[in-house]
């Protein structure tokens, strides 16, 4: 008992340390976009008559989450005019993201969903392009930033402020807009505007984190070795600019996919089965689970105290813990609870569902669910970080976060549709049992890793025989 309790004071100490400090404000800034254009955006929806298939296929929006690979090569290998050479080349991208997520939220606050729907859905679409452009390269500079013993720490801070920052925009928006609302529960288009301006103004907190942070030093020797020869041989046959245009492409969009493939072999394939389903369960039931407080009778007030304010405190202690049992029992063991804990919360909403209104057990729901996310994302993002290798982190990191996303979401499209045929209670049973194979997933490739270090002890004998 006493070795524990010294050693989790260790894990502990990490926590103190500047560069953990700096990555809790950057997640907060990652965070805050999110949800503005998921829940927050159904809430608005929903109170102004939107009908839930609707919402459901709005919620494709996010779906530039699920391809930001495509454009992170840029972030990864090009440097912006005057930025890069003031900030370099991380922090220069993740100000010009900032400044357009407070360009889009803005635009998002004077729209009017009844009247210019699609002004809406455009700014919306822009919040979510200039959101995956700062997560693209937060997601760099945090493993960058520091070595790998650090990054368990550094995702739980970024874990912890994401989902501070997602209960700010969602609590937090709900809450300003039921002070500035009347006092009836009439639709007010004014206290949702007035909602997303604040939002836009606490974007500030990622711009003064980025001016104020040290750009990582980042090693690219083999990335621009590699882009020098190729530039060269293509000369011979090219004209120069056609020869460096074509060895940068190669360069920044081919080679870091190679390199993934190319470390990881005939497991690359089951790592990005067990990375394309790891969060079905919780993205699926996430994208109706305002909607079905509202349709619950839980007030803007209740929802905001009840299921953020409680879910916020369960989620920090969620993401520390994660932290600490990351750096005692490693990451695989820690991912593979992180998904059965997160299955099995969402039938706890089909308990919730069978109940109806009830803000005891509402509280109770959400805390255990936020605690439990808080353990699945610390342990997840730490494994898509040591997956990643030096010099093509941004696009490497891009890609696999990019396929975390692109099946769940293209499943909760349908979640309304869904809700509206079999009821709450199936709906949440059957995003419980989406989960399970996950489990699988990350049995088979523990075994898989346990075949391959074998493999290794037993050449590294026979070379020393």
């Amino acid at each position: 008992m006493t070795q524990f309790i010294s050693a989790s004071i260790d894990a502990l100490r990490v926590y103190y340390h500047k560069r953990v400090l700096i990555l809790l404000l950057l997640g907060f800034s990652a965070g805050l976009p999110l949800m503005l254009v998921f829940s927050t955006l159904s809430f608005w929806l929903r109170e102004a008559g939107v009908d839930r298939a609707a919402i459901g296929y709005f919620s494709w929006i996010a779906l530039a989450y699920a391809f930001k690979w495509v454009w992170s090569p840029l972030v990864d290998r090009m440097s912006l005019p005057l930025l890069t050479r003031w900030l370099g080349r991380r922090r220069a991208w993740m100000l010009l993201a900032q400044i357009l997520l407070v360009l889009a939220i803005l635009g998002m606050s004077v729209s009017d969903p009844l009247e210019d729907l699609d002004k809406l859905v455009l700014f919306a679409l822009m919040l979510a392009f200039a959101s995956a452009t700062q997560d693209i390269v937060i997601d760099a500079f945090r493993i960058e930033s520091a070595p790998e013993k650090m990054q368990a720490a550094l995702a739980a801070a970024y874990q912890v402020g994401y989902r501070s920052a997602m209960i700010v925009a969602t609590a937090g928006a709900l809450t300003i807009a039921a002070w500035v609302q009347p006092g009836d529960d009439s639709y007010n288009l004014e206290a949702w505007q007035t909602a997303y301006t604040i939002m836009a103004a606490l974007m500030g907190v990622g711009i003064l984190t980025t001016l104020f942070s040290r750009e990582p030093v980042v090693d690219t020797k083999e990335a621009d070795a590699t882009e020098d020869a190729m530039r060269q041989s293509l000369s011979e046959n090219y004209p120069k600019p056609v020869a460096a245009a074509m060895s940068w492409v190669y360069t920044a969009s081919v080679l870091p996919f190679l390199d993934f493939f190319k470390r990881y072999g005939k497991s690359a394939i089951l790592i990005l089965l067990l990375i394309s389903c790891y969060r079905i369960s919780d993205i699926v039931m996430g994208i109706m689970a305002n909607v079905f407080y509202v349709d619950m009778g839980f007030s803007k007030e209740e929802i905001a105290f009840i299921s953020k304010v409680y879910g916020l405190i369960m989620t920090l202690v969620g993401a520390a813990f994660g932290g600490v049992l990351l750096a005692r029992y490693g990451t695989i063991k820690i991912l593979f609870l992180g998904a059965l804990l997160v299955a099995l919360t969402n039938l706890l909403f089909a308990w919730q569902a069978v109940v109806g209104y009830d803000v005891t057990l509402l509280t109770l729901v959400i805390s255990i669910d936020n605690f439990s996310a808080g353990i699945a994302t610390a342990a997840f993002i730490a494994y898509l970080s040591s997956l990643t290798s030096s010099g093509y982190s941004a696009t490497q990191y891009a890609l696999l976060s990019s396929i975390m996303l692109l099946f769940p979401k293209f499943i909760a499209g349908f979640s309304g549709e869904y809700v509206d045929a079999f009821g709450y209670v199936n709906f949440f049973i059957a995003a419980s049992i989406i989960g399970l194979p996950v489990l699988i997933l990350i049995a088979l490739l523990q075994r898989k890793n346990g075949q391959i270090a074998a493999l290794a002890a037993k050449e590294a004998k026979a070379d020393v025989e």
